[in-house]
C-alpha cells in the first residue's frame, strides 16, 4: 500500500551507506593487515593505497549516515521509528544532536565518527605503525557497522537500523486513531503522527551540556583504541618501540576521557538532582574506571621509555583500558543498570550482538600473541562464545560474557608474563628511583579501578551467579571509605615522585629538595584542618581523620609539584606538563574533600508542611522531608541563614521549562540575590518532572538549589468543607497541623479585611499555632449593614492551608461563637525546595582546567620529541 506523506529517500540512502560502510570497513581491515604483513615495499604500498581508499569511503559513509539521521530528526519525519522515539515537534534546534545520540544507534555512530577522525590523524602523522594500528581501528569500524544493519542472517537479527519505519515495527497496531474504519493503517498516518507530536527527548538530556558532553566523552572512549592498537602492533610485529609513538596518544586519551568525565560532573551539578557533581552513579563509574587504568598505563609507558622496566605492565594496562571501555559499553547500553542508574540506556534488542562484539575484541590480543596452535584454540573460543551468545537466552548471556572476560584476563596475563619476546629487566628497582614509585602509583590506580568496577558490576554478578546481593544502604559512603585511602596514597606519590630520578637518586639530594615543600604543605594543611572547620563526623572519627590526612596529601601534591617547576625544571614551563597536571590533580582532590565534607544543607524545614513522602526510595532522591523547605507563594520564610520568598513562576514557551523565581535575603548582612531553578515535564524515562538546579556563584562558595516538589493550587477545585467549632474567648480548637485560640472578640475593629464603609463589623481575634511552634494571626469577621443584611468576611492562613470563617453567634450572653474551619489545599501555590551550600567549588573547576592544561602540554612535549628524534627500536634486555 502507498502511504501519503512518507519520506523514504533519506532512509533508503542511510541504509545504503550503512551496508556500504560494513563492506568497505572489512576491505580496509584486510588491506591494512596485508600492508603490515607485506615484505616487499611495492606490495606494502599497494595494499596501503587500497586501505586508505577504503577508509576514505568508510569515512564518507559514516558522515552520510549521520547526515541522513539528522535530516530525519530535524524535519520530524515520524514515519521513522528513530525520529518518533527521540524527537518531537517543539524540539529546539540545539537539541537535535542530543536526539541523535540519545539512542544506541546514534551513540555507536558518534563512536564510529571519532574512529574515522582518529584514523586520519594516524594516517597523516604516524608512518611506521599506521598499518597495524589502523587494522584494529578498521576492524572496530566493521564491528560497529554490524550494529547498524538491522538485517536477518540465518534467522538472527544483526544490528538495529536507525532507518526502520514505524509502521513495520508493530508499534502502531495499538493506536486506533491511526487506522481507518476497516482497521487498516490510514494512508495519511504520517500527517496524524505529526499532529500527535512525537515522544520527545528525555528531559535530563535537554540541557546545553548534553550537546557537548557526549561528543567529548565518546572521543575519550574512542581514543582508548589507539594505545590498544599500538599494543596489538607490538604483539603482532614482535617490536616494542611502539611505546614512544603511543605516548602522545595515551596522553590524549587521558585528557579527552578525563575532560568528558568532568563535563559529565558539571552536567550533573547543573542539571541533575544528585545534590552535587558526583554520586558514584554506575554510569559515572563505568567512564571513570577505563580512565584510571589508562592513567596507570601512561605511567608505566613513561617508566619503560626512561628505564626499560614495566613494558609488560604497559601492554596489560593499555589492553585492559580499552577492554574496560567495551565492558562499560555493555553495562550502560544493555539495560542491566536500568534499576541502579539514573541515566543508563535501556536495551534495544542488541544485547547479544553487543556481547559478541565485545568477545571478539576481548580475545583479539590473545589471538595475536598466541602461536599457531594457540591461535586455533582462541579462534574456537571466540566462535563458541559468539554462537552461544546468539543461541542462549538473553538473560544468560551476561553470565557467559563475564566468565569469558575472566578467562581472558587470566589467559592474557599469563601469556604476556611468559612471552620471551617482550623485553624485561629482572633486577629489582632501587627504592629511591622514580620508576619504583611510579609503578606503585600505577598499581594503586589500578587497584582503585578494580574496586570500583567490582562494586559497579554487582547487577552483572547477580545475574551471572543467580544471586540477590543488595547494594550497600549508603552506596556513596561504601565507595568513599575505600577511595579516600587511594586518594591519600596517590596524592603523596604525585608529590614526592617528581623529586626522584630514574634508576637511582642520592638520598641526601632527595631529602634536601623535598624538605621545604613538605614543611610548607604540612603547615598549610594543618591551617586548613584547624581553621577550616572540617568537622565532618557523620561517618565516625576514623573517616574524619582520613579526610584530614587526605587534605594533607592534596596540599602536598599542589605545593610539591608547583615547587618542582622551579626546583627541578628551573622554571621551564614547556617541560612542566606533568607537574602542572599533578598540581591540577591536587586541586581537584582538595576541592572534593572540602566541598564534600563541608557541604551544608540550608533548607531545613521550618514551616511544618511537606508534600514529600518519608520513604527510603524517596529519601535517596530528595533527602528526608526535614531537609526540604516548603515555601508558599508570596510569603517570606525563615530558612536559617536566609529569608526566602517564592515570588512567582513563569513558563518559557521556547525551552518548555517552568521557572521559579526565588528571592534570598541574608539575615546577617542584608545581601539579596535571586535564583531561578526550573522544572521540565518528562515525556519519557523517569515519570513526572525533571528538575534543573540553579546556583548563586561566589568566589568561595555556591548556593545550590533545586525543586523537589511543587503544587499549583490556584486553579484547583475547592472540595474541602467547613468544620464548625463552638468557641468563646480563651477556648482552643484543633486542626490537623496544630491548634487555634480565640483571644478576643472585637466590634468595629479598624482595618478589618473586606469591610465596607458604613458596615458594622464583629471580628474574632484568633491565634493559629502550628506543631512546630510558629504562630499566625487570623481575623475572620461578620459585616452587618443598616438593613440587618449580614455577610461573612473569611480570613486565610496560607502557610497552614487554612480558611477560617465567622459563621454565627451562638449565645451572645456567654460570648459563644461558631467558627468554620476549612483545611484547603487549594489556597495557594507551594514549592518544596532543597538548598545546599558548596564551599570552594570553584577550586574543583579550576583544578580540572589546570589538569587538562598540563596534559596538553605533555602531549605537545611528546609530539615535539617524536618530530626531532627518530624512533629507535629498544633491544630486549634480560638482566
Amino acid at each position: 500500500m502507498n502511504y501519503t506523506g512518507e519520506h523514504l529517500l533519506p532512509g533508503q540512502l542511510g541504509h545504503f551507506f550503512a551496508v556500504l560502510s560494513l563492506v568497505v570497513s572489512l576491505v580496509a581491515t584486510i588491506s591494512f593487515y596485508k600492508s603490515n604483513k607485506a615484505v616487499l615495499p611495492g606490495e606494502k604500498e599497494s595494499w596501503m593505497r587500497l586501505a586508505k581508499g577504503a577508509f576514505l569511503l568508510e569515512t564518507i559513509c559514516v558522515v552520510s549516515i549521520i547526515g541522513c539521521i539528522y535530516y530525519i530528526l530535524a524535519n520530524h519525519y515520524y514515519e521513522y521509528k528513530y525520529a518518533w522515539e527521540h524527537s518531537d515537534n517543539t524540539m529546539q534546534t540545539q537539541y537535535i544532536f542530543s536526539c541523535l545520540w540519545e539512542g544506541q544507534e546514534g551513540s555507536f555512530l558518534l563512536w564510529s565518527f571519532w574512529h574515522c577522525v582518529l584514523g586520519w590523524l594516524i594516517i597523516w602523522r604516524v608512518k611506521e605503525w599506521r598499518a597495524p594500528v589502523l587494522t584494529v581501528i578498521s576492524f572496530a569500524q566493521f564491528c560497529i557497522a554490524t550494529m547498524l544493519l538491522g538485517i536477518f542472517f540465518f534467522g538472527f537479527k544483526v544490528g538495529h537500523s536507525p532507518f526502520v519505519l514505524l509502521r513495520n515495527e508493530g508499534i502502531l497496531d495499538n493506536a486506533p486513531f491511526l487506522h481507518d474504519a476497516s482497521g487498516n493503517l490510514s494512508k495519511n498516518y504520517v500527517e496524524l503522527l505529526y499532529r500527535s507530536g512525537g515522544s520527545g527527548l528525555n528531559a535530563l538530556l535537554q540541557n546545553y551540556w548534553m550537546t557537548i558532553h557526549p561528543p567529548v566523552l565518546f572521543l575519550g572512549f574512542a581514543s582508548t583504541i589507539v594505545p590498544f592498537a599500538f599494543a596489538y602492533a607490538g604483539l603482532t610485529n614482535k617490536e616494542h618501540s611502539w611505546t614512544k609513538a603511543a605516548l602522545p596518544w595515551s596522553l590524549f586519551s587521558v585528557a579527552m576521557l578525563g575532560t568528558g568525565i568532568m563535563m559529565g560532573a558539571a552536567w550533573a551539578y547543573e542539571s541533575l538532582t544528585f545534590g552535587g557533581y558526583w554520586a558514584w552513579d554506575p554510569v559515572e563509574n563505568a567512564s571513570l574506571v577505563p580512565w584510571l587504568v589508562m592513567v596507570a598505563g601512561l605511567h608505566t609507558n613513561l617508566i619503560y621509555r626512561h628505564s626499560g622496566y614495566s613494558l609488560k605492565s604497559t601492554y596489560i594496562f593499555y589492553v585492559l583500558s580499552f577492554i574496560l571501555v567495551l565492558y562499560s559499553t555493555f553495562l550502560t547500553r544493555s539495560g542491566i543498570l536500568g534499576d541502579t542508574s539514573v541515566h543508563a540506556f535501556t536495551g534495544e534488542g542488541m544485547n547479544q550482538q553487543l556481547l559478541a562484539f565485545l568477545s571478539v575484541f576481548v580475545w583479539l590480543p590473545s589471538f595475536v600473541e598466541s602461536n599457531k596452535k594457540g591461535k586455533i584454540t582462541v579462534a574456537i573460543i571466540i566462535a563458541a562464545i559468539i554462537l552461544l551468545t546468539f543461541l542462549l537466552p538473553e538473560t544468560i548471556t551476561p553470565s557467559l560474557w563475564l566468565f569469558s572476560l575472566v578467562g581472558f584476563l587470566v589467559a592474557f596475563g599469563i601469556q604476556v608474563n611468559r612471552d620471551k619476546n617482550i623485553p624485561a629487566i629482572h633486577r629489582e628497582e632501587d627504592i629511591y628511583s622514580r620508576e619504583f614509585w611510579m609503578f606503585i602509583g600505577a598499581l594503586v590506580f589500578f587497584l582503585g579501578a578494580v574496586i570500583i568496577i567490582s562494586q559497579t558490576s554487582l547487577p552483572v554478578i547477580n545475574k551471572a551467579f543467580n544471586q540477590k546481593m543488595a547494594e550497600a544502604s549508603d552506596a556513596e559512603f561504601s565507595y568513599n571509605k575505600i577511595q579516600i585511602f587511594i586518594a591519600i596514597i596517590v596524592g603523596i606519590l604525585t608529590a614526592v615522585t617528581q623529586y626522584l630520578k630514574y634508576k637511582q637518586t642520592p638520598r641526601a639530594v632527595f631529602y634536601k629538595k623535598i624538605a621545604v615543600p613538605t614543611i610548607i604543605a604540612l603547615v598549610a594543611s594543618l591551617a586548613i584542618s584547624i581553621f577550616g572547620n572540617i568537622d565532618y563526623d557523620k561517618k565516625g572519627i576514623g573517616f574524619l581523620v582520613a579526610i584530614h590526612i587526605a587534605i594533607f596529601a592534596a596540599v602536598y601534591s599542589i605545593v610539591a609539584n608547583a615547587a618542582y617547576i622551579w626546583i627541578g625544571l628551573k622554571g621551564k614551563m614547556k617541560n612542566a606538563g606533568a607537574a602542572i597536571a599533578h598540581v591540577g590533580f591536587g586541586m581537584v582532590l582538595l576541592a572534593i574533600l572540602i566541598s564534600s565534607s563541608k557541604k551544608e544543607i540550608l533548607s531545613w524545614n521550618t514551616t511544618g508542611v511537606s508534600p514529600l513522602q518519608n520513604t527510603e526510595e524517596s529519601n535517596k532522591i530528595t533527602g528526608t522531608p526535614a531537609e526540604n523547605i516548603t515555601l508558599f507563594k508570596g510569603i517570606a520564610t525563615d530558612m536559617g541563614k536566609y529569608m526566602v520568598t517564592y515570588s512567582k513562576d513563569s513558563f518559557d514557551v521556547t525551552d518548555r521549562k517552568k521557572y521559579f523565581v526565588l528571592h534570598f535575603k541574608d539575615k546577617q548582612n542584608g545581601e539579596t540575590f535571586t535564583i531561578y531553578p526550573d522544572v521540565l515535564r518528562n515525556t519519557k524515562g523517569q515519570e513526572g518532572f525533571s528538575p534543573n538546579p540553579d546556583s548563586k556563584h561566589y568566589l568561595n562558595r555556591d548556593i545550590f538549589a533545586y525543586v523537589t516538589s511543587w503544587i499549583e493550587n490556584n486553579h484547583a477545585e475547592d472540595t474541602a468543607q467547613f468544620r464548625p467549632a463552638a468557641m468563646q474567648v480563651g477556648d482552643t480548637t484543633f486542626y490537623s497541623n496544630g491548634l487555634m485560640i480565640l483571644k478576643k472578640v472585637d466590634v468595629n475593629k479598624p482595618d478589618v479585611k473586606g469591610a465596607r464603609p458604613g458596615e458594622t463589623t464583629i471580628s474574632l481575634d484568633l491565634e493559629v499555632i502550628s506543631k512546630n511552634g510558629r504562630r499566625y494571626p487570623a481575623t475572620p469577621a461578620i459585616a452587618i449593614l443598616n438593613d440587618s443584611t449580614m455577610r461573612s468576611l473569611p480570613d486565610t492562613v496560607v502557610a497552614q492551608s487554612l480558611v477560617l470563617n465567622f459563621n454565627k453567634i451562638l449565645d451572645p450572653k456567654v460570648g459563644k461563637m461558631e467558627v468554620g474551619v476549612k483545611e484547603n489545599g487549594a489556597i495557594t501555590d507551594l514549592l518544596t525546595l532543597k538548598v545546599l551550600l558548596f564551599p570552594y567549588i570553584n577550586l574543583l573547576w579550576i583544578g580540572i582546567l589546570v589538569m587538562v592544561l598540563g596534559t596538553l602540554l605533555s602531549i605537545r612535549q611528546r609530539v615535539v620529541k617524536l618530530r626531532t628524534k627518530p624512533v629507535v627500536a629498544r633491544k630486549p634486555v634480560n638482566v
